[in-house]
């Protein structure tokens, strides 16, 4: 955790227990107060990542028309997501789309962190928001048609709209993610939410792929457990929870090309990152359009009102910045 997350953590106004209050640092430093909340066992051995891929430079119209052509997801699919809470589909991008998506997600990584990826910075969890405005390539892929119709369908809604990017980068030597849902972390107030979970290269198990507790509504298990912001004791009881009821996990790798989708009532984790390669990767959040802001958003929801600018709390989730994706606005399309 970051000096200033915990200097943040220990203000006298703050209640041991409470979280109902805003958070006042930026994403980055939400991050690093987050990750510090995952109980780690002890450290394993480093292992060398596997080459990355290599494909032809696609330039940028054949990249628009893959990600704008409608992905073929069978009911089978729809079904599994329905009762699992997440699914994982293979070739949802080509090869040489996710070396496009890895190098401009680098590029924009090592301009805001100031450092080189893949082994030159260590034992962090980098996390970069709402690139899309500025970066004309990685807007390509966060208003993808391609992903945002994957993602109404399989919420089974009629319409979408961004809730925002995030770029993260667990790098060598970082630990796990702790288990958690993402219902608390968006202020909306609908269960029609998903995250678009967009490797930019092959997860073996060493360098921690996402990890899904099944079914769906294993979280209604948990509402026992104390969420407790100062220390690990939430992420160890959630497993130990999950360990003891048998619960089904899918901590599976994820191949060249694979996208996985998680609904926010969707439990997860990620293991740390033992590879000497930067775990990069793109997650879109996508909500049914017309869902308002809840009434009290907290400090789990971070920095939100920098995703929701100039929507208050119980309004419609409707700012410049929430394109409707699917279907395609035509200022967008």
């Amino acid at each position: 955790m970051s000096n200033s997350s915990r200097a943040y953590l220990r203000g006298d106004n703050l209640d041991r227990e409470d979280i109902h209050q805003a958070w006042e640092q930026d994403n980055q430093a939400w991050w690093d107060w987050y990750v510090s909340l995952a109980e780690n066992p002890t450290a394993e051995p480093s292992e060398t990542a596997p080459p990355l891929p290599q494909a032809e430079v696609q330039d940028d119209e054949a990249l628009r028309n893959e990600l704008a052509t409608p992905y073929p997801l069978t009911e089978a699919q729809q079904g599994f997501f329905r009762k699992n809470g997440y699914i994982k589909l293979k070739k949802v991008l080509s090869a040489a789309a996710v070396v496009r998506l890895r190098a401009e997600l680098i590029s924009e990584l090592t301009r805001g962190f100031g450092g080189s990826l893949d082994g030159g910075i260590t034992d962090r969890f980098l996390s970069l928001e709402m690139v899309w405005l500025d970066n004309p390539i990685l807007r390509e892929f966060v208003l993808s048609p391609r992903i945002a119709k994957l993602s109404a369908d399989l919420l089974g809604v009629a319409a979408v709209r961004l809730y925002h990017d995030n770029v993260l980068s667990k790098e060598p030597g970082c630990g796990r993610t702790p288990w958690h849902y993402d219902a608390t972390h968006f202020p909306l107030a609908t269960d029609d939410v998903l995250t678009a979970w967009i490797p930019a290269q092959p997860i073996p198990l060493a360098m921690g792929p996402l990890a899904f507790a099944a079914p769906i509504d294993v979280y209604k298990q948990t509402t026992e457990i104390e969420f407790n912001k100062f220390d690990t004791s939430y992420d160890r009881l959630i497993d130990e929870m999950f360990r003891t009821r048998n619960v089904t996990i899918d901590d599976s790798p994820f191949e060249l090309g694979e996208v996985s989708f998680h609904h926010n009532l969707s439990f997860h984790t990620a293991r740390g990152n033992r590879t000497d390669r930067s775990r990069i990767v793109m997650a879109t959040t996508y909500f049914r359009d017309g869902a308002r802001v809840v009434d009290e958003p907290t400090m789990i929801s971070g920095d939100w009102q920098k995703f929701l600018p100039g929507i208050e709390p119980g309004e419609v989730a409707k700012s410049e910045l929430n394109p409707r994706l699917w279907p395609v606005e035509s200022e967008h399309g």
